[in-house]
């Protein structure tokens, strides 16, 4: 079921969101109001006062024989382990890779491990997208307790 709500503005920035609406094509209003309101509440829920769940995809390009950012990437990796999911390494040329490493923690440990990576020597062209997750993250094995049972020898 929807709520329906009214809003004036306007006329100027009515032409101008009905302009937004056929390049972004959209169908009418309501769907171009949704979405921007979607997206104003997943910003704030990625803002660093909220600190919610998201996944987030980090991309980047580096020269591999800059020398030793490929071992230091992976140690990196390994030390965060909990949070990268995967990652796709693809070959570009003789020297440059890209890789996309998909993400899933709070938006402050996903933000604070993607500059990390962005900001290292040889790395280029870096991006970081998040997507806000609505519900809390399950810590997974590494929180559960340690099983209670013995085992014989």
């Amino acid at each position: 079921m929807s709520e329906r709500f009214t809003v004036s503005v306007e006329p100027a920035l009515a032409q101008d969101f009905d302009d937004f609406i056929k390049r972004k094509g959209y169908s009418n209003r309501s769907e171009a109001v949704r979405d921007l309101i979607r997206g104003a509440l997943a910003k704030e829920r990625l803002s660093p006062e909220q600190d919610g769940a998201c996944v987030g995809v980090l991309s980047y390009m580096y020269d591999h024989h800059e020398r030793e950012l490929s071992k230091r990437l992976t140690q990196t990796h390994h030390a965060h382990y909990n949070l990268t999911v995967t990652t796709l390494h693809m070959h570009l040329d003789h020297d440059m890779c890209v890789e996309s490493v998909l993400l899933k923690g709070t938006a402050r440990d996903v933000q604070a491990f993607a500059e990390s990576v962005m900001a290292r020597p040889g790395i280029r062209h870096g991006q970081l997208h998040r997507i806000p997750l609505e519900h809390a993250l399950d810590p997974g094995p590494a929180a559960t307790p340690a099983h209670q049972h013995h085992h014989e020898s």
